[in-house]
């Protein structure tokens, strides 16, 4: 098994469960994740949304609002996490949430929803809330029950990146029933963006991850991906700090995706610029085999 910094094209877009989580793993917290609002209109066309963030670094991408039976991103023909996987070369995800009055149908995390999601092809999901959705951790630790148990091929992520509308601690303890549901990785909200969430809170609760072998996912979900990259770098560094194994960049800068620029200034800090020009420049149908791409540290 490789790792993940140093897959390209379809050996990248490929993975899926236990080998995208080692491959996550062993490339020692130097991945990034960048976050799109799928509905949403391309911040630069003709280039989609999907295309800019790989173009400028993620390694991952997570689509929020989409249903899991129709994947579909405002400015591109591809259907489906197979096909838009294939036309990036990267794992795509998506967004869902508990089954609560105050979500669409299409977003819950229903047993429905996550066979859907596993069919489709996604390579994860985030068990998460949108602004003002009033949800609770008890919430997400019952989705998460939910779809590890109905889609168990698709690596599980869950968490909060920010309040969702229920005014709630986000530490180590509250996170916990998350865990014992099953995530296979717990969002942590990187130090300097949720009120309250210190470095050495977010650290114990990336520490109580790991001591469930589960990964860290340290995001950014509070309209700072539109920050200026001075900013962008400080909390890619407290990520590095805590020891996240993901970075997450959310989607609130203009029309649905982070600003391209704060997504590269964020790769740039936490990985150095060689292994980002890699990811930016080997194509989606490069492989690391085929073009006999040797990794480096």
């Amino acid at each position: 098994m490789s790792r993940l910094l140093d897959l390209f094209g379809p050996d990248l877009a490929a993975l899926r469960g236990d080998d995208l989580i080692r491959a996550i793993e062993w490339s020692e917290g130097r991945t990034t994740l960048a976050e799109i609002v799928a509905p949403r209109p391309p911040v630069a066309p003709p280039a989609s949304n999907l295309e800019l963030v790989a173009a400028f670094g993620a390694d991952l991408v997570c689509l929020n609002m989409v249903s899991p039976a129709a994947a579909r991103v405002t400015g591109l023909d591809g259907e489906g996490f197979y096909g838009l996987s294939e036309m990036i070369g990267r794992p795509v995800g998506l967004n869902l949430e508990p089954d609560m009055p105050s979500v669409p149908p299409e977003y819950r995390a229903t047993e429905v929803n996550a066979r859907a999601t596993q069919d489709a092809g996604a390579s994860f999901v985030f068990i998460t809330a949108n602004p003002g959705r009033g949800t609770k951790m008890s919430h997400l630790a019952a989705a998460t029950e939910t779809f590890r148990s109905a889609a168990p091929g698709v690596v599980c992520f869950a968490g909060k990146m920010h309040a969702a509308g229920e005014e709630e601690t986000i530490d180590s303890a509250t996170v916990r029933p998350l865990l014992d549901a099953g995530a296979q990785g717990l969002l942590v909200p990187v130090p300097g963006t949720v009120p309250g969430v210190t470095e050495s809170g977010a650290e114990q609760m990336v520490r109580a991850a790991h001591d469930h072998d589960a990964l860290a996912v340290g995001t950014i979900g509070t309209s700072q991906e539109g920050a200026d990259p001075a900013t962008v770098r400080t909390l890619a560094l407290a990520a590095k700090r805590i020891g996240v194994d993901v970075h997450h960049i959310g989607d609130s800068w203009i029309s649905g995706v982070a600003s391209p620029e704060n997504i590269y200034a964020y790769s740039v800090a936490i990985r150095g610029v060689r292994h980002t020009w890699t990811r930016m420049a080997v194509g989606a149908q490069a492989s690391r085999e085929k073009e006999g791409r040797d990794g480096l540290s």
